[in-house]
C-alpha cells in the first residue's frame, strides 16, 4: 500500500535500524516488549484511511441504536453483571482485515470488536519509535484520526481513563500485571497518564471503599481503568477482597458490563457491507453448505483461544452450549505488506475511546501482521516482518 513509500523503507531498512527500535523500547521503559515488534509500520493511502474509519463509524452507529440495547441486554452471563453500568462504553476496539475485494480492491472486513481497552499508550511509544529510527518515514505521517496529534491523542486518553480524578487515586487494575504479555503497555500508561498498574489481589476492601497501599500508607481508589479479562479472572480465581459484582463506591473506566456487551456476542447484530455474515450456532436451522468458508468461535474468549479454523458438522453437533458459539464467513487477507521474503498480511484494530456519556469516537491504531493462517505467536513462529505494528497515513486523511 502507497508503493513507493514501501519501496523507499524496505530499501533503506537496515538490521541496525530495527536492532535499535527493539532496545530503545526494551530499555527505555520499566518492562519492555513481551511480544514480537515488526520491522515496519503499515502505511496507508488516503483512501484507504478514510474507508477504515468510515467502516468504524458506521458500526458505532448501528451500536448507538435502541435496536442493539436489546440485542446487548442479555449478552452478561448470569452472576457476572457489576452494578451500575455507564450509559455508554468507555473503550471499543474494532478489528479489521485488510481483505481482497472485487477488482483485486483491498477494503476493510470486520472480524471482532470489544467494549474493552487495549494497548493505547504502547502505541504512542511504537509510532514515536519509528518515526526516531527510520527516517524513511515521511513528516507528516500519524497514527492518530480526526486531526489529533500526540497531544491531542493523550489529553483525549486522559480523559477516558482519569476522568476528573487524581491519577495517584486511578488504577490499572488487572491480574499479576508484571507477567502479562502487554504489560509494556502498563509501564507506558503510568508514564503518560500517571495511572499506576495494580494487582487485583493487592486491592482492599473496607464497606463499599476500595483502597492500594504505596509507601506503607493507604491510598484510596476512587476510579479503575479495567484491563481485567474476565475469562482469565474465572480461570485463574486469584484470592481478592472483592468482587466485580459488589456495589462498590468506585468509577469504572470502562464498566465491567461492557466487555460482554459488546464483543463476539455483537457480531450477529451487525450488518453492512464491511461485516461477513455471522450467525450463533444456536439459532442456524441447518449449517452452511460452504461451511469450510467459515470459522467456529467460542463467545468468551479473548485472544484467539478456543477459535476453530476448520469447523467440522461433527465439531458443532458436539458442542455443549451452542448459544455460546459463532459461525463467521472466512475473510480472505490480501497480501498488502511487501517484505523481502514474501507479502505479509494484515489486521487493523481502531481504538475508540471517551467518556462513558457518549460513543466513544476514533482516536489511534494498532496492526498485527502475519504470515501465517491466523495472527497469533504460533502460527508465525521463525518469520520476520510479522508482529505488533502500526498504520501510518498522511495526517487529515481520516
Amino acid at each position: 500500500m502507497i508503493p513507493a513509500l514501501r519501496q523507499s523503507y524496505n530499501g533503506a531498512f537496515t538490521q541496525e535500524r530495527y536492532a535499535a527500535l527493539l532496545g530503545d523500547l526494551a530499555t527505555s521503559h520499566r518492562w519492555g516488549p513481551d511480544f514480537r515488534v515488526a520491522e515496519t509500520p503499515l502505511f496507508l493511502g488516503a483512501d484507504h484511511a478514510a474507508e477504515i474509519a468510515a467502516a468504524a463509524a458506521g458500526i458505532a452507529a448501528q451500536l448507538d441504536t435502541p435496536g442493539f440495547r436489546a440485542h446487548a441486554a442479555g449478552a452478561v452471563p448470569d452472576g457476572l453483571a457489576t452494578p451500575r453500568p455507564t450509559p455508554y462504553p468507555h473503550f471499543i476496539c474494532i478489528d479489521f482485515a485488510l481483505a481482497s475485494g472485487d477488482g483485486g480492491r483491498v477494503v476493510p472486513r470486520l472480524i471482532e470488536l470489544q467494549g474493552f481497552p487495549t494497548v493505547a499508550c504502547f502505541q504512542t511509544l511504537l509510532a514515536r519509535a519509528y518515526a526516531r529510527h527510520f527516517p524513511a518515514i515521511p513528516r507528516g505521517f500519524t497514527s492518530y484520526f480526526g486531526g489529533l496529534d500526540e497531544e491531542g491523542y493523550l489529553a483525549a486518553l486522559r480523559t477516558s481513563v482519569v476522568g476528573a480524578c487524581d491519577p495517584a487515586e486511578t488504577v490499572l487494575l488487572e491480574i499479576a500485571p508484571a507477567e502479562q504479555k502487554t504489560r509494556i503497555d502498563f509501564a507506558a500508561t503510568e508514564e503518560l497518564l500517571g495511572v499506576r498498574p495494580v494487582c487485583v489481589t493487592e486491592v482492599r476492601k473496607r464497606g463499599r471503599r476500595l483502597y492500594r497501599e504505596e509507601g506503607g500508607r493507604e491510598v484510596p481508589i476512587r476510579r479503575i481503568y479495567n484491563r481485567v479479562i474476565f475469562d482469565e479472572l474465572v480461570r485463574r480465581k486469584p484470592t481478592m477482597q472483592f468482587s466485580f459484582q459488589d456495589d462498590l463506591d468506585v468509577e469504572w473506566a470502562g464498566h465491567p458490563d461492557w466487555y460482554f456487551r459488546i464483543s463476539k456476542h455483537t457480531l450477529p447484530f451487525l450488518k453492512g457491507e464491511h461485516v461477513p455474515p455471522c450467525h450463533l450456532v444456536s439459532e442456524l436451522r441447518q449449517l452452511p453448505a460452504d461451511l469450510a468458508d467459515y470459522v467456529l468461535k467460542p463467545l468468551y474468549s479473548f485472544a484467539g483461544l478456543g477459535v476453530d479454523i476448520a469447523p467440522t458438522p461433527e465439531r458443532i453437533a458436539a458442542i455443549e452450549r451452542p448459544a455460546e458459539w459463532l459461525l463467521q464467513r472466512k475473510v480472505a487477507y490480501a497480501p498488502v505488506l511487501a517484505t523481502p521474503d514474501g507479502p505479509a498480511k494484515a489486521e487493523v484494530r481502531l481504538i475508540l475511546a471517551g467518556d462513558g456519556r457518549a460513543m466513544p469516537t476514533l482516536l489511534n491504531n494498532l496492526v498485527r501482521l502475519t504470515k501465517g493462517a491466523m495472527h497469533g505467536v504460533d502460527f508465525n513462529k521463525g518469520r520476520d516482518w510479522v508482529g505488533a505494528s502500526v498504520a501510518l497515513f498522511e495526517s487529515g486523511a481520516a
